[in-house]
C-alpha cells in the first residue's frame, strides 16, 4: 500500500487549539512562509516553542512511522510546516524527497466540506484520500502528491510533515 491512515483519537479539542494558535500567530506575524505558488505560501512554518500541542501530533507520526519502518521511534526526527488553503487555491504537484526524509504525511486540522482533497501518485495509480479532521495520512517522501482546489469559503488547515533519522545532537 503507498499511504497508510491513522486516526487520532479524540483529536476535536487539540484542533481546536491548534487552529485558534495558529490563527494567533499569523495574526501576530509569527510565522515564516515560504514556496510561493499560484498566488499564495503553500508552508506556513512555526517555532515549536510557539505551538506546543502540535507535539502530540509530531509524537504519533513518529510512532506510526516507527512501526511502518521498523525503527524505533527514538531514532526519528519529525519537522512540520502547516498548510491553509482557500477558497479557489490548490497545492501544486511536489513530492518531499529531498534530503533524509523516510516518511512524509499529512494531518487535518480543519477540513470544511468541498475544500480539497490529497492526490497521491504512486506509479501508473491515482489514489484520491479523502481528508478528515484528526486523519493523518502517511506516504513515502518519493511519492507524488497535490491537493485539489478548494471550493470552500471556510479555511482549510492541515499539518504537513517528514520523518528522517535523529541526529546524535538531537533532543
Amino acid at each position: 500500500m503507498p499511504y497508510r491512515e491513522f486516526q487520532l483519537p479524540d483529536a476535536t479539542a487539540l484542533n481546536a487549539c491548534l487552529y485558534a494558535r495558529y490563527l494567533a500567530l499569523c495574526a501576530a506575524g509569527r510565522v515564516a512562509q515560504t514556496h510561493h505558488v499560484g498566488g499564495r505560501f503553500e508552508n506556513t512554518y512555526v517555532a515549536l516553542a510557539d505551538i506546543p500541542e502540535i507535539a502530540m501530533v509530531l509524537d504519533v507520526f513518529r510512532q506510526q512511522a516507527g512501526r511502518w519502518l521498523g525503527m524505533p521511534e527514538e531514532s526519528l526526527r519529525a519537522g512540520f510546516w502547516f498548510n491553509a488553503m482557500e477558497h479557489g487555491q490548490r497545492t501544486s504537484l511536489h513530492h518531499h524527497d529531498e534530503n533524509d526524509e523516510l516518511l512524509s504525511a499529512a494531518y487535518y486540522i480543519r477540513v470544511p466540506e468541498r475544500s480539497g482533497e490529497l492526490v497521491l501518485y504512486a506509479g501508473d495509480a491515482r489514489i484520491t484520500v479523502r481528508p478528515q479532521a484528526g486523519k493523518l495520512v502517511m506516504f513515502a517522501p518519493a511519492v507524488l502528491h497535490e491537493v485539489t482546489a478548494s471550493r470552500s469559503r471556510a479555511l482549510r488547515l492541515s499539518v504537513g510533515m517528514n520523518v528522517g533519522p535523529a541526529d546524535a545532537d538531537s533532543p
